[in-house]
């Protein structure tokens, strides 16, 4: 029998930090790489996606693995939940550096890169999240609306 998790899902701070992680790695990349036009649409809309998906993945890591059990199990990369909240931000990292890729730059250059440093900003960003937004929501919660405080 699997015992029920002490927390649930986290969603609203998801979706907030999401958008706005996601917007900034949209100004991030728009300053690297200077696209123009129908790409802010595209990027910006796919930029806040993937951003949600990761943040939901990250911040809740810790239901997952012990609704499943494996928090339990003692696998030594399975069972940590840092380890998995990078090997999440890995993922995040090639995604981020392989769109880049592809995306025309403002002269027309195709196969220009997001900066190492902004993507890693990123990254950190999204991994340290579960750890940081405690911290921050105090603090915000006057300001912030209140489907993002739960």
């Amino acid at each position: 029998m699997v015992e029920v998790a002490e927390q649930a899902l986290v969603i609203g701070p998801v979706i907030g930090l999401g958008i706005i992680l996601g917007l900034y790695e949209l100004l991030l990349i728009h300053r690297d790489e200077s696209f123009r036009g129908s790409h802010w649409i595209g990027h910006g809309t796919h930029s806040v996606v993937i951003m949600i998906i990761a943040l939901f993945a990250v911040m809740n890591t810790e239901y997952f693995l012990e609704i499943t059990g494996l928090i339990a199990s003692g696998i030594p990369l399975i069972s940590n939940v840092l380890i998995v909240r990078i090997a999440v931000g890995f993922i995040l990292a090639i995604k981020m550096w392989g769109v880049s890729a592809v995306i025309k730059g403002g002269g027309g250059m195709k196969g220009m890169h997001e900066g190492l440093i902004h993507i890693l900003v990123v990254v950190v960003l999204v991994v340290a999240a579960p750890y940081y937004w405690p911290l921050l929501k105090p603090v915000l919660e006057p300001v912030l609306p209140g489907w993002m405080l739960n």
